[in-house]
């Protein structure tokens, strides 16, 4: 199942229909019961970008060129805007930008790539609601303009993402297109198939991604999305088809494009997601990437040992040192220089992704978390630049949308760093860290860097992208890979957020490129941070509920309470990163034992 919420049911098969279990198993329910909590926050609606800016409380005499600033690249900035609006609004299927009568209006504020980014930010404004979105999305598919096009493309991914429908529409509809002649519409058709079916193992899909990689006519764009879609759709599973078809595309890669091509760094990062969590499976693979010249070779071995999480070889390396002192000496002069070249290589690419792998390995622990920061803070120090601008981007993603004061303060440290890529990668970190907490001190930390940044476009641009993603959801949804209480991880969902951050790791030119669609990546790790309480019927049913922070009850004598700091609300309510929800009535028995997500309740007979 490629959504996120663990439901366990224990009714009799006499009173579960077909349908319900097809209902739940579909996740076509997230949406009714998303604009149900909506409304019961009062939060229907829509949120235009200059409200999540608040720029009238930014300090106008600290920044006089502000009004001056907009039209010097007012593209940039509306593509910004885009962003922040999708981000906001995601789920809700009202927002006051693109899905208006008017919205072809705000598609050609855009130009060329910001085009695809605002018509595929239809998808993220109506996620989850497949029925409701494929209108408003399907007539831009008439449109004579390619990037408009391949956005509604992309949007049609989007919105069928982690939600199944009967009826199959992102297939049928972008299949068309994963050949098509133009390269624009085949992006957001590729990418557009991963998404809408990450996660689902869908054979068909592969049939239809897989000549891409072969295809001559496919730029190198193209090539590494469609091996990125065809991996998200077996994320995990190490399945040979994908990865033997992925890794014969990257060993008949030229060197020249090996070296210089900024995408092809996505291809091992396919293998890797296609591997996460196999350990030894990656074995085989990792023997055949021996051929890559290095320092590809180095980074995409090191990518599949991120996501495998496999024995280290660096020992093997090490000890190999004193044999080759010995050799060095029979050697005459020219070998002994073609030996000094090949060290003096640069190993930073392999090494960034290293330090990614530190936080993947510990992302879901604390303690294992906690000491990484002090890994970080070293790299952080003494690192190469390729490295550093990694580090933010690994603290990220072991607090994700955990916005811990100690982390917000480093990251922020960062952001003020005189390397320009740097900055970028921490100030996106901090959205991040903050995305769909609405935390009050790093919204004002993004106000200030808004001010500090003003006349930076690219800088002010990652502060935008950051404050949409802070009030993500309005505050309602979560980029947090693990569910059932910290303890499940979401494969689908890492995947997502590995794919958006490794394109951090070339800020340059693939995010501040051409290629800032790819942040659409975030959605398969999206979801909503609450507690639905259902009937034995799958109707939604209000109790009353403690909520406070989790206490860690594990080998404590006698029955401690497990939650610290207790509120009570009625449901549906949101849970933030670290809280715990029990029942505070008597009335009903979970058939759950963790009370998040979608929860059925079994009402107690007056005998029990």
């Amino acid at each position: 199942m490629a959504g996120r919420q663990q439901i366990t049911i224990e009714l009799p098969d006499e009173m579960m229909d077909k349908n319900d279990l097809q209902i739940i198993m579909t996740n076509s329910h997230i949406n009714d019961h998303f604009h149900s909590l909506a409304r019961e926050l009062d939060i229907m609606e829509p949120k235009t970008p200059e409200e999540v800016y608040k720029t009238w409380l930014e300090n106008i005499v600290l920044r006089p060129t502000y009004n001056l600033d907009v039209p010097v690249d007012s593209a940039r900035h509306n593509l910004a805007s885009t962003f922040v609006n999708a981000f906001v609004n995601a789920g809700f299927s009202r927002d006051k930008l693109v899905s208006v009568e008017d919205g072809n209006k705000w598609m050609y504020k855009n130009k060329q790539h910001g085009m695809l980014s605002a018509a595929a930010s239809l998808g993220l404004i109506y996620l989850w609601d497949v029925d409701g979105g494929l209108t408003p999305i399907d007539k831009y598919l008439y449109t004579s303009e390619d990037y408009i096009k391949a956005g509604a493309l992309l949007a049609l991914g989007i919105v069928n993402c982690g939600v199944r429908n009967e009826c199959d529409p992102a297939l049928a509809l972008l299949s068309d297109y994963v050949d098509n002649d133009s390269m624009t519409l085949r992006i957001g058709a590729v990418l557009g198939l991963g998404l809408a079916y990450a996660g689902t193992k869908r054979q068909e899909v592969i049939s239809l991604l897989l000549p891409v990689l072969t295809d001559r006519k496919s730029t190198p764009e193209v090539v590494a999305f469609a091996a990125i879609a065809a991996a998200l759709t077996y994320v995990g599973t190490g399945y040979h088809e994908v990865a033997s078809a992925i890794l014969q595309t990257l060993i008949d890669l030229p060197a020249t494009e090996l070296a210089d091509g900024h995408y092809s760094r996505f291809l091992p990062l396919a293998l890797a997601i296609t591997y996460l969590g196999k350990k030894d499976a990656i074995d085989t693979t990792l023997a055949a990437l021996e051929v890559l010249p290095d320092p590809f070779r180095s980074m995409s071995k090191m990518m599949l040992k991120m996501s495998g999480s496999s024995k280290d070889s660096t020992t093997t390396a090490a000890g190999g040192d004193k044999k080759e002192k010995k050799e060095d000496k029979k050697e005459d002069k020219a070998a002994k220089e073609k030996k000094e070249k090949e060290k003096e290589k640069d190993l930073s690419s392999m090494q960034a992704v290293a330090a990614l792998g530190v936080a993947v390995v510990a992302i879901g622990e604390e303690i294992g978390s906690e000491m990484s920061t002090r890994i970080f803070g070293q790299l952080g120090r003494y690192g190469e630049p390729a490295v550093r601008r990694a580090v933010p981007l690994a603290i990220a993603l072991c607090s994700m949308s955990n916005p811990q004061l100690n982390v917000i303060d480093v990251l922020n440290k960062y952001s003020h760093d005189l390397d320009e890529e740097l900055a970028h990668n921490a100030i996106f970190s901090m959205g991040l860290v903050g995305a769909g907490t609405n935390n009050a001190r790093l919204a004002t930390m993004l106000r200030q860097l808004a001010q500090y940044h003003v006349k930076n476009t690219g800088h002010l641009f990652m502060v935008r992208i950051a404050q949409g993603l802070t009030h993500m959801g309005k505050g309602t949804v979560s980029l947090s890979p693990f569910h059932t209480d910290r303890q499940i991880l979401n494969p689908v969902a890492l995947a997502g957020l590995l794919v958006v951050l490794t394109s951090f790791l070339d800020t340059k030119n693939i995010i501040l490129g051409k290629s800032h669609y790819l942040l659409y990546c975030l959605v398969p790790a999206m979801y909503p941070r609450w507690l639905v309480t259902l009937d034995e019927n799958q109707e939604p049913v209000s109790v009353s509920v403690r909520v406070g922070q989790a206490v860690d009850v594990i080998g404590k004598a006698g029955t401690p309470k497990t939650i610290a700091g207790v509120h009570t609300h009625t449901t549906p309510v949101l849970l933030a990163v670290g809280e715990r929800a029990e029942l505070a009535t008597d009335d009903y028995t979970p058939l759950s034992p963790v009370m998040e997500g979608f929860v059925i309740l079994r009402k107690k007979d007056k005998d029990d």
